[in-house]
């Protein structure tokens, strides 16, 4: 009997097709590694973050003081106001806001027409204590306002002008006679007047 041979059966030479994807390729993938970063020195870390010369430090908090105080010669002005402090165009001045303990609404109403405006206190926060939750700077029942140095300086050039007139008016009753009472021999009797400036002292408490 003859052997028949299957021509599609596989031969002892031809390895046996799997059926599916074809096998992947694995790339092998090198990894890089860095060099840890050389660590700072703390001493140069230190002189980095190095404290501000002390004899530098000081003399700059002394101008702080002094600018804050002012004249020291004359001891501590509770009312004086850094003039850097007040914005160009304004003009700062403490207007009375108290009497005896108890607040003057009517001489506020007058400020308010007159142009007066209260400073605010988030403006200069180093006036007042950090516990202040009003919005107002006072001293010992005065507070500070503002008015543009415009009207300021107007309103001053009226009360100028009107202590001189009173001044005149004065001279005028002084040295003025009714017509008929006056005769030739007392024409030189008339009455001098010298003006004459001076500052007026303040009271001590």
């Amino acid at each position: 009997m003859e052997n028949v041979i299957n021509p599609a059966a596989p031969t002892v030479s031809e390895a046996p097709r799997r059926r599916g994807r074809p096998p992947r390729t694995v790339q092998k993938v090198e990894e890089t590694v860095e060099e840890p970063v050389a660590a700072v020195p703390r001493a140069e870390m230190r002189s980095e973050v190095r404290e501000e010369d002390p004899r530098a430090r000081a003399a700059r908090r002394a101008a702080e003081i002094r600018g804050h105080l002012g004249d020291m010669d004359q001891g501590t002005d509770e009312f004086y106001i850094d003039p850097t402090l007040i914005p160009e165009g304004w003009t700062y001045e403490w207007k009375r806001f108290q009497v005896l303990g108890q607040e003057d609404a009517t001489h506020q109403v007058h400020l308010a027409r007159m142009g007066w405006e209260v400073v605010p206190a988030r403006r200069h926060p180093g006036m007042m204590p950090s516990s202040w939750t009003k919005g107002t700077i006072e001293r010992k029942g005065m507070v500070l306002m503002e008015r543009p140095t415009e009207v300021v300086e107007e309103a001053r050039r009226i009360q100028q002008k009107v202590a001189k007139d009173q001044v005149r008016a004065k001279e005028a009753q002084i040295a003025g006679t009714p017509d008929g009472t006056m005769t030739r021999d007392h024409a030189q009797t008339r009455p001098k007047i010298n003006k004459s400036y001076e500052p007026i002292p303040i009271p001590k408490e």
